[in-house]
């Protein structure tokens, strides 16, 4: 007995000895940072993030492979205690939401019929799934299986409806869906989205500049869902009080309806919209991504200037915007009458902006106040270039530098700062665009006995908008086409006394499409006014680069337009850290176009700051269509009246400056918002019980 117990003993000792020993040789240390991590985490175990349990994912955020955001679940206080263990800026931290594009559902047509498949994921196996729409919901909900927190489920027209209370942002859904058609998204992501080829999106969403989801705030609004209809606008363009006044609506020439019957007053139900939140008394909180740390100069406080701040503030980042003119807004400012935009409606829009946390610095030129070495000394580290288009182009003709000679932005200019100018009784306004407009409106409104525009082309061929044309016509501008100037004479005193011009006919179309307008000889002709205006296009001013000493401004690339050369998919000029858009880029162009632009640039400055490839968009649709949504044919349409835009009547107008078109009614608002088929890809809703309709 005791024998057998001390050979117990002496084994005891020796294996005592060994793990000692072993403990000495093969001691592993364990961070002691991974509980206390794993202690902020959720506890959920759920594998939202992407590990098999929050033990896992703790290692990996020691290990440095995670931010301290990588539990989907947590709420920002764990999160910013997560941070503090590490030792790190919470920032970047923002909570994921799915996020569902596809809105067509049962709308879409059946395919195939399969009795005995109820997987969206079997079903997309079998030719891409039973629906005609080849990136639509297939509709048998293994996104509502997948989520444990009951946040999603199929609404009443067959596609997946997010409760974002709910949701946690953990990626199930994303994961059981076979067609990408829900996903989950942060808020910067889902305001640096842009339409790809494989979206599924109604023609006027492909068409919009902004790329705004347009049949999603039609139908929010339908719903008596105005808040919910200026956040989705927001969602892609910050200024839709502007927009909603002065932009031509592009979206509305491939508007489905049109195709049957007039295109629904897109443009007018924004406007509606976005002046109830101004009138309301209130603004609709904007959400912004918590700070980056860091900042980003604009330069030029325009409509692409102001859109880039924005949406780059909306992302986390901090933005000054320099601006050289007294106040902020650019051409909406200075280049657009009052009785176009109000400048108080104007103010009320941009300061929205600037609360978001935007500083923003008036009366200080590039080249001549600042310049890029100073902007790189002061810590910023990216510039946006939004200097916009304020040279007007000359005429070229004898007599332009005449007393009562003017260019027409120049003019509006001086006009809109409060400028006294020394006007005349009759003026000729050279010009068919929409500055050439303002500035005879313009004219009419500041007590001209008589107005003409002289155009070179016919009224078939002015690329003002036609509201303005109609707007011209009826307040009583005299127009003068196939008219081309030759000269201006004056008096003694070197007074304006007559315009001459020569007479045009049209001959073959030129590059623009247009008929070539060519002079009849021996047609000259004189116009007695006192007063000229030259209003046939501008340039950017791009005497910056000669201005500013530093030595890389000689690498900044212009066109022989003097715009900026960029990429025109990423915005991004020859110097890396310099981006742009607008007019400075594109030359005179839409206000929309700019805010569009603007958003695009920040998206590239983004990816810079964060040290990633300035790449374009994969499968961008910039400029393009989905060929399977242009129809020629739309079954189901019953004709409906469009909604009449309310006008200040015409005896009104001419006395001031007031503003000429007014917001539709909410009724008239309700009843248009009707007249929206709610499209989707290739699906729309008739006004009929008509089965859904085919692409033809």
């Amino acid at each position: 007995m005791i024998p057998a117990l001390l050979f117990m003993l002496g084994i005891g000792a020796v294996c005592g000895i060994v793990l000692s020993l072993s403990s000495k040789v093969f001691y592993v240390y364990e961070d002691p940072r991974i509980a206390q991590v794993e202690n902020n985490l959720a506890g959920a175990n759920c594998g939202g993030c992407g590990y098999a349990g929050c033990s896992a994912a703790a290692q990996a955020v020691v290990s440095g492979i995670e931010p301290p955001s990588v539990c989907v679940i947590s709420g920002k206080e764990g999160v910013e205690e997560v941070a503090k263990i590490m030792g790190v800026d919470a920032g970047s931290a923002e909570s994921p939401l799915s996020y569902n594009m596809c809105e067509g559902g049962f709308r879409a047509d059946d395919k195939y019929y399969y009795m005995g498949i109820s997987s969206c994921k079997a079903m997309a196996v079998v030719f891409g799934g039973k629906r005609v729409c080849g990136v639509g919901c297939i509709g048998l909900g293994d996104c509502v299986k997948a989520c444990q927190f009951d946040a999603v489920k199929l609404g009443p027209n067959g596609y997946p409806v997010v409760d974002d209370d709910k949701c946690v942002g953990c990626g199930a859904c994303q994961q059981a869906c076979p067609k990408d058609i829900i996903e989950v998204k942060t808020l910067s992501e889902k305001l640096m989205k842009f339409n790809q080829e494989h979206d599924p999106l109604a023609p006027c969403a492909q068409t919009c500049p902004a790329e705004i989801n347009i049949p999603r705030y039609i139908n929010q609004l339908k719903e008596g869902k105005y808040k919910e209809a200026v956040q989705t606008i927001r969602m892609r363009n910050p200024l839709p009080l502007a927009c909603g006044r002065v932009c031509p609506h592009p979206c509305e020439d491939e508007c489905r309806r049109g195709i049957e019957d007039e295109a629904v007053s897109i443009n007018q139900l924004k406007r509606f919209v976005a002046d109830f939140e101004m009138n309301s008394g209130s603004r609709i909180p904007i959400k912004c991504a918590p700070d980056t740390g860091k900042k980003i100069a604009v330069v030029g406080g325009g409509p692409s200037g102001l859109s880039c701040a924005f949406f780059l503030r909306r992302i986390g980042h901090q933005v000054d915007i320099f601006e050289a003119m007294p106040k902020l807004g650019g051409m909406l400012r200075y280049g657009i009458p009052e009785y176009r935009l109000p400048k108080k409606v104007l103010d009320w829009e941009i300061q929205g902006i600037l609360d978001l946390g935007i500083k923003s610095f008036c009366y200080v030129k590039l080249g001549a106040d600042f310049g890029l070495g100073s902007l790189m000394a002061s810590g910023y580290n990216a510039v946006f270039l939004g200097v916009g288009a304020w040279e007007d182009y000359s005429l070229g003709i004898d007599g332009e530098n005449l007393i009562g000679c003017f260019t027409g932005i120049d003019f509006l200019q001086r006009i809109s700062s409060g400028e006294k100018i020394s006007l005349g009784k009759t003026a000729a306004v050279v010009g068919g665009g929409n500055t050439a407009v303002d500035c005879a409106r313009t004219l009419l409104r500041l007590g001209l006995d008589k107005v003409y525009m002289v155009y070179r082309r016919t009224r078939k061929e002015m690329p003002a908008n036609e509201v303005e044309i109609v707007a011209s016509e009826e307040e009583g501008i005299d127009f003068v086409f196939l008219a081309a100037p030759t000269k201006v004479i004056g008096d003694d005193s070197d007074n304006v006394t007559h315009l001459e011009y020569l007479k045009m006919e049209l001959g073959e179309p030129d590059a623009s499409g247009r008929r070539r307008p060519e002079p009849i000889e021996g047609s000259e002709t004189m116009l007695d006014v006192d007063m000229v205006i030259s209003a046939i296009g501008q340039s950017p001013d791009a005497s910056f680069k000669e201005q500013d000493p530093h030595p890389r401004m000689t690498e900044l690339e212009l066109t022989r337009w003097n715009t900026v050369d960029n990429d025109p998919a990423t915005m991004q000029a020859s110097i890396p850290y310099i981006f742009t858009a607008g007019d400075a880029a594109t030359g005179p162009s839409l206000v929309v176009d700019a805010i569009g632009g603007g958003r695009r640039a920040a998206r590239s400055i983004d990816l810079f700051l964060k040290g990633k490839p300035v790449e374009p968009l994969k499968d961008s649709l910039q400029n393009k269509r989905i060929r399977e949504s242009i129809f020629t044919k739309v079954d189901g349409i019953k004709k409906s009246a469009r909604a009449k835009m309310p006008e200040l009547p015409v005896e009104q107008r001419l006395d001031s400056m007031a503003e000429v078109d007014l917001v539709l009614p909410e009724d008239v608002a309700h009843k248009e918002a009707e007249r929206c088929l709610n499209c989707c890809r290739i699906c729309y809703n008739p006004d009929t019980d008509f089965p859904m309709a085919k692409a033809n």
